[in-house]
């Protein structure tokens, strides 16, 4: 696995931030000691960008796809207007409880909606146009979630897509899993792409930043 981020500069970089509210850090406390997958949780540097991104473009309706234990959601909510939403999406009944009692604890469960279920399906259900779109759910469907929301963005809205480095190993080649090369083929597909500019950043496991023309 190739190394992207030191973890000295990581680590300087959470020192010289901004700290995170003390629910942002139960939520991380919680998680590492309860999670098996807790690797997974944007954490405070992460958190504190999407929570920056949000305030930048102050957006009325924001879809996240991978909710996990609510984390970034709470994050992304912190720029929402008064009248705001945001939706998230969650395929794991489990952590989509979890979020939700943290949701709850926010006092954000009148702005942040849950969904339970496959993403595919619930988001044409939801009928709304979106401002701010979040991906951080299953690598190998990057592109149908990335194609099935473009054309439910609003022209100069954005999509941030996580995990866009996938450990490094989009660097290797060959490819180890289908994960990797998942995620090379929507980086490709995204730089392609005339409807959109990207920018890739080398942020925790890289973050794209996609704004549509």
């Amino acid at each position: 696995m190739a190394d992207v981020i030191l973890p000295s500069a990581n680590e300087y970089a959470e020192q010289s931030s901004t700290a995170v509210d003390d629910l942002l850090q139960s939520i991380e406390e919680y998680t590492l000691q309860h999670h098996p997958k807790a690797h997974m949780i944007s954490g405070k540097i992460q958190g504190k960008f999407l929570e920056m991104i949000s305030c930048m473009v102050s957006p009325k309706r924001v879809l996240e796809i991978g909710t996990f234990t609510g984390y970034s959601a709470i994050c992304l909510a912190k720029g929402l207007l008064q009248t705001g939403e945001l939706h998230t999406i969650e395929i794991r009944e489990e952590d989509a409880k979890i979020a939700s009692g943290f949701i709850e604890k926010a006092g954000l469960a009148q702005q942040i909606k849950v969904h339970i279920g496959n993403a595919m399906d619930i988001i044409p259900n939801l009928g709304e146009n979106w401002d701010l779109i979040f991906i951080d759910a299953d690598k190998v469907n990057y592109i149908a979630y990335y194609e099935l929301t473009l054309p439910l963005l609003k022209k100069g809205g954005w999509i941030i897509a996580d995990n866009v480095l996938f450990h490094g190993q989009v660097l290797e080649k060959p490819f180890k899993g289908k994960n990797p090369e998942a995620i090379d083929a929507f980086n490709k597909h995204v730089a392609k792409d005339s409807r959109v500019e990207v920018v890739m950043l080398t942020v925790r496991d890289g973050l794209s930043i996609i704004r549509k023309r």
